[in-house]
């Protein structure tokens, strides 16, 4: 029998980890009240309801529109994220699950995923059915989960700083060469994170936009604005930034990561975080590892989409335990696609680095998108197999 596993009152002590999957779009299920169906167009986000009872909630999201969306559950400051799904492509349908104790909270579509997106209240309330206890051999598993998973969040943030005040010496001393070998090693960290990184509002764009993705007026700061700086030979006309703006960029950097890692020491997570953090990082490796676009001047994207998959790796083995309980066969199924896709992975280790991205020939690449595409798929029922 399956058991169950429900974790009360945490979820608003961190931001959650967003997740998505491909699915068929929900008609809101008449008769599940913790069910929404939600249709976001290029101009609307109609959600299926304005309320549920506390618990796990699902959301199907269904791309109306010509523009790639994202759906948000935020918490009553409108700031913090509880729950998201990126990247859903016209006529896509993705789910969310997330589990939320009582209280007011905001859903919003981001067409275009820009801007502040469109925004509606939405209430949670006390549930009836109250919450089921867990029995002390399922509490074990939980309490095991969350502080692993803690801890590795703490001590690759705490790398993280470590590694970028290295790069920063580096780079405000003009030594570009180690620099360059640095970057890549650094960047690893807040791959490996990047899904709780990004929950903290303000500061992942600051630390983290490409600037394919700036909005007119909006200032360009973080690691790839660095990145261009130290690969000036793939812009074209680049104006090389002065030692005073080195500086300057590299002090903002170093700043957003300190902030960074005092707001992750403090945090706790729920188990449905966990998961979804799993699913959140194979999502950024779909659409942006593969593709090549994350490191754009630099074409050091597979330091980074070994990074991914390593979060999200230690995420599911850390739920691992639960799933095996609650879906065998689905914890042996993603234990063999993550196999299956770090063989490839390891296949284009150059010493203790990887081939640049350009030099990766198209069948290679398509082997690597394959093999995402593999894992992603079962990697969707992650969430509701602990939850």
């Amino acid at each position: 029998m399956r058991t169950t596993l429900t974790l009360a009152g945490l979820l608003l002590a961190a931001p959650a980890l967003a997740a998505c999957t491909d699915n068929t779009a929900s008609d809101g299920a008449a008769g599940d009240d913790r069910s929404f169906a939600v249709t976001s167009s290029d101009d609307a986000c109609e959600v299926s309801g304005a309320e549920a009872p506390s618990g796990a909630l699902e959301f199907e999201v269904t791309n109306t529109g010509s523009q790639v969306t994202e759906f948000y559950v935020l918490a009553d400051d409108g700031l913090r994220i509880v729950g998201e799904v990126e990247n859903i492509g016209p006529g896509v349908s993705r789910s969310l699950t997330v589990k939320a104790p009582e209280g007011d909270y905001f859903t919003a579509c981001k067409p275009g995923m820009k801007g502040d997106g469109i925004r509606s209240a939405f209430t949670v309330t006390a549930s009836e059915d109250g919450e089921e206890e867990l029995s002390a051999s399922d509490q074990q598993l939980v309490d095991e989960a969350l502080a692993g998973y803690k801890l590795y969040v703490r001590d690759q943030s705490a790398q993280l700083l470590e590694k970028t005040q290295r790069f920063v010496d580096l780079y405000t001393a003009g030594d570009d060469d180690a620099a360059r070998a640095l970057y890549p090693e650094a960047r690893t960290h807040w791959e490996r994170i990047e899904t709780v990184a990004e929950s903290f509002g303000d500061l992942d764009p600051k630390m983290d936009l490409r600037e394919a993705d700036l909005e007119p007026g909006q200032e360009w700061t973080g690691w790839h604005l660095l990145e261009k700086d130290l690969w000036p030979a793939e812009a074209v006309d680049y104006r090389a930034l002065t030692p005073e703006q080195r500086a300057t960029y590299a002090a903002d950097l170093l700043t957003n990561t300190q902030t960074l890692d005092t707001e992750i020491q403090g945090l706790d997570y729920t188990i449905d975080q966990v998961a979804n953090g799993s699913r959140g990082l194979l999502e950024e490796v779909a659409t942006g590892k593969v593709t090549g676009e994350e490191e754009f001047w630099s074409h050091t994207d597979l330091w980074d989409f070994q990074a991914n998959v390593d979060g999200a790796r230690v995420a599911y083995e850390g739920v691992q335990p639960i799933v095996e309980a609650n879906d065998p066969d689905l914890a042996t199924e993603l234990t063999t696609r993550f196999e299956e896709l770090q063989v490839l992975l390891d296949a284009q280790r150059q010493g203790d680095g990887f081939t640049l991205y350009t030099d990766l020939p198209p069948e290679e690449i398509k082997a690597l998108s394959d093999a995402v595409n593999a894992l992603s798929e079962p990697l969707g029922g992650l969430t509701a197999a602990v939850v």
